[in-house]
């Protein structure tokens, strides 16, 4: 995908010098065993690195200011092995600034009754240092995640590596950059916003380029250039000439290899990882961009159709936390209300993230029936199943929120040999006539962000640390 740079997380663990040098060498000893541990376990998408023992304000401080200085650091894992006091947390906590796991857990996981002593107590409370610890970061108004459980059970650990995730797209999230088309579609109300407040809440920068900007790019494209990547496509897709010639039918194919050419090169150049196109501004395009985003998307890139800028970005942050896994921009389009079977389908003009593809995607040809241009490719597949979270935001005038849906995607089982776009199909929770009516009520877009991979606890988990009211339709 479009790259993250190599990230780590520092793991801290808590105690103090009273109960001895010896103690604390056993302290040292296991945190370093569970870090290899956990390090070993395949769980963790990013590697954890032990710290010196957290036993002074100088030293937790000291920490804390290293993390925020390092960009390979996403975030910060602490652990209570024994007591730790909180007084001495206040500073370091204060100033850091990347994201705070507190792991509620211990070194062994049942007493040790037969032998159990004051010095087995004291070195392992962390039941005790767990309430010093947890009281100074609800006082301090700290964002931080809280897991709970013994660090060698796989669910203990499938949170942490979700939460792993999360920090490592709160990171990202001050480097999205998004190059804007043209403008917004015109009078539509969901894709305006304050393009200020998101650079200061949430670390985007969005720009505008006039559509002569691709142009230029896109004429520089080389022919040899566009036949490798024609080739590239053969090997990947099935081809549908439909009622078109091959000659007709490649040439168009191509003008979307041109397309995905200049628009990569002219993102990669101004280290851009999300876009917006908008059909109502093609000055000088012989078609909207349609199979050329979608390869994009599948790279990882941040979209949104219309000039939306803000699905584009969360589009970018969502496919960073799910390793752009069955993440991509959607659209509400058309109810299925039959009684008991009651759906929602998905798709777009174009523009539907490969990403999500149960099936070998084709390469069609089809008219368009905005933007006034020639008829364009696209690729045409059938939608994933599995469960689910699409989120959309809305600036608000003096906010934004988020807006978060579960839901249940399903393959379609009925064909629509006329419909030339890709499709997905899904089932909002609790239900159709609630979802829907939540969704509409609280003000969700229709353009939105669905991922098979993320939860909504993970959605959740960074709102919270951006400030982003939410609310949730499950």
């Amino acid at each position: 995908m479009s790259t993250v740079s190599a990230k780590q997380f520092w793991f801290v663990v808590g105690s103090q010098h009273l109960y001895g040098e010896e103690a604390l060498g056993e302290v040292k000893a296991h945190a370093q065993e569970m870090t290899d541990a956990l390090n070993n376990s395949g769980v963790l998408p990013y590697p954890m690195v032990l710290q010196d023992l957290a036993v002074t304000a100088d030293k937790i401080t000291s920490i804390m200011k290293e993390v925020n200085y390092r960009d390979e650091v996403a975030g910060v894992i602490t652990w209570m092995h024994t007591f730790s006091p909180a007084k001495m947390w206040i500073r370091g906590t204060k100033l850091l600034q990347k994201p705070l796991l507190h792991l509620a857990t211990q070194y062994n996981e049942s007493i040790p009754w037969a032998t159990l002593d004051m010095d087995f107590m004291n070195l392992n409370q962390a039941a005790h240092g767990d309430r010093e610890y947890g009281f100074i970061n609800a006082r301090l108004k700290k964002q931080n995640k809280v897991v709970v459980g013994y660090w060698e059970r796989a669910e203990v650990q499938k949170q942490i590596a979700e939460w792993m995730d999360v920090a490592v797209a709160y990171n990202e999230s001050f480097n999205i950059k998004v190059a804007r088309f043209g403008d917004n579609m015109r009078n539509v109300g969901v894709t305006e916003g304050d393009k200020v407040e998101a650079q200061i809440q949430f670390g985007w920068t969005v720009d505008y380029f006039g559509i002569g900007d691709l142009v230029a790019y896109v004429n520089e494209v080389k022919e040899e250039e566009i036949d490798a990547l024609f080739a590239e496509y053969a090997e990947q897709y099935e081809f549908d000439y439909g009622s078109y010639s091959k000659e007709a039918w490649e040439a168009s194919v191509k003008v979307q290899a041109s397309y995905e050419i200049a628009l990569k090169r002219f993102l990669d150049a101004g280290n851009y990882n999300a876009f917006t196109s908008n059909f109502e501004d093609l000055h000088g395009m012989k078609q909207l961009p349609g199979l050329a985003v979608q390869r994009l998307m599948a790279q990882g890139y941040g979209f949104a159709g219309e000039g939306d800028w803000k699905t584009a970005a969360l589009d970018r942050l969502m496919k960073v936390m799910s390793h752009n896994l069955n993440t991509g921009f959607m659209e509400d389009y058309t109810y299925e209300m039959a009684a008991g079977q009651e759906a929602i389908l998905q798709s777009h003009m174009l523009e539907v993230d490969p990403s999500l593809a149960s099936n070998k995607p084709k390469v069609l040809v089809s008219p368009l029936g905005i933007g006034d241009r020639e008829d364009p490719a696209r690729l045409v597949f059938d939608g994933k199943a599995g469960e689910g979270v699409v989120v959309s935001m809305a600036d608000f005038g003096t906010h934004y929120k988020l807006l978060i849906n579960e839901v249940t995607a399903f393959e379609p089982t009925v064909p629509a040999p006329n419909l030339p776009v890709a499709r997905v199909l899904w089932q909002v929770k609790p239900n159709f006539q609630d979802g829907v009516k939540a969704w509409i009520e609280n003000g969700g877009g229709h353009h939105t962000v669905v991922s098979l991979n993320l939860t909504t606890d993970q959605i959740v988990t960074y709102a919270k640390l951006v400030g982003l009211e939410y609310v949730i339709i499950k």
